[in-house]
């Protein structure tokens, strides 16, 4: 595989733009030479240090798409014009792009390359949604695309990877050079659910298996794949710790939300959002797993004091897969000696802290790097940092409040 040279100002290796990968993989294809601009406005030129918009266009902008990334620090904003990039703390926009062309339904970044990795969609998408397009925000460029014979739903980037989800397929790829390290089968996955672990080191990967309730999870360092039997009926929502320790799930019902050990498939915890039915929006752990938090159609972010050990080695023994299906014995509930006289919603931890949002808008829910914060952004374009009594728990108290989408409003 050729190198960059050493002089190329460009973030990207000169490689992934030269050379021709041998892809084992039938269903992708790369596009090696670099992509032409697709907006007349746009600015190759690579002396241009600061982020500028391409092209403002008097159309209403709407948000498609919304996520985190490096660890809450950061999320982005697809929309029907472009996208935009904020820092959760201090809040600003760091930059933002708008085309003339349409929009973006998925968005992630790796910053250490300056490098965006995204997916057309919403009204009138950008580009084909079977393609995952890179732009390289240094030098203001299209560097390379990987193109699909069927739609992506989803692509989740960390500094030595990108994971790209099909309905049926995942694919994995070496960032640096777009070579195909892994691929595997799903059942049919319409949501792209997928999770990946973020600390620097070995990747771990989960989503979800070929049957409904099941979870796969990937330790690539390891070489060792773990199957979970999380719950009877349909994955809703998938998240791992930072370090790929620890998996928590939510069914379709949403009432219930299963945190599990990754190494060894065991049921840690479970603890209970509600009784009542509900869309699982997002889950989230604190950075040391002390704490989850959760996101739904009901308008409450609920955080929960989680009982796992931090410093959890796993059992390296194989099991059944059904194993990980247990009962409510190995649930940390000050109530789960007396399981057999109550029904099992007793036995299920309910949350420790709660903020309610004044409207019940989709949104997402991330941890502050201040102490006890969480910072929850919406589809509406609200964004919300909010703390947490750590020792009493309750009513969120609201520290700050942003419409990231329309700045003006707020602002009166």
């Amino acid at each position: 595989m050729p190198t960059s040279s050493a002089s190329s100002p460009s973030p990207w290796p000169l490689d992934i733009v030269n050379s021709s990968p041998r892809f084992s993989d039938s269903n992708s294809s790369m596009h090696r030479e670099p992509l032409e601009p697709r907006s007349p406005d746009s600015n190759p030129n690579p002396e241009i240090q600061k982020p500028f918009s391409i092209s403002r266009s008097s159309d209403p902008q709407t948000l498609v798409h919304l996520s985190f990334f490096m660890d809450h620090r950061f999320f982005a904003a697809g929309t029907s014009r472009g996208f935009r990039v904020f820092s959760c703390d201090p809040f600003c926009e760091l930059f933002s792009r708008e085309f003339n062309g349409g929009g973006f339904a998925a968005v992630q970044m790796d910053f250490r390359r300056s490098i965006l990795a995204l997916v057309g969609g919403g009204p009138h998408s950008k580009f084909p949604l079977d393609k995952v397009i890179f732009w390289d925000e240094r030098q203001s460029y299209w560097a390379s695309e990987i193109s699909f014979r069927t739609e992506v739903r989803s692509i989740h980037l960390r500094y030595d990877r990108i994971v790209v989800v099909l309905e049926h397929k995942i694919y994995v790829y070496n960032l640096t050079h777009l070579s195909l390290v892994h691929q595997l089968e799903t059942i049919a996955n319409p949501e792209g659910l997928c999770a990946v672990s973020q600390l620097d080191g070995s990747l771990v990967l989960a989503c979800i298996g070929l049957r409904k309730g099941q979870v796969r999870v990937e330790h690539y360092a390891a070489k060792r794949t773990k199957f979970i039997m999380a719950h009877d009926s349909k994955i809703a929502c998938l998240e791992l710790s930072q370090d790929g320790l620890f998996l928590a799930t939510a069914s379709c019902k949403g009432t219930l939300v299963r945190i599990f050990s990754t190494l060894d498939a065991t049921l840690l915890q479970e603890v209970r959002r509600g009784t009542d039915p509900a869309d699982i929006y997002s889950l989230a752990f604190s950075s040391t797993a002390q704490w989850l938090a959760v996101t739904s159609d009901k308008g409450t972010v609920h955080v929960f004091n989680l009982k796992v050990n931090p410093g959890l080695q796993g059992n390296d023994e194989p099991q059944n897969a059904s194993d990980a299906d247990v009962a409510v014995t190995k649930l940390s509930s000050p109530l789960s000696f007396i399981k057999g006289l109550l029904p099992k919603y007793f036995a299920s931890q309910r949350s420790f802290a709660q903020f309610h949002l004044p409207e019940r808008t989709q949104c997402i829910a991330g941890f502050g790097h201040q102490k006890n914060t969480i910072v929850v952004v919406g589809m509406d374009g609200s964004f919300y940092r909010c703390q947490f009594d750590s020792e009493n728990g309750g009513e969120m108290t609201e520290l700050e409040y942003h419409n990231f989408l329309n700045p003006e409003e707020a602002a009166s």
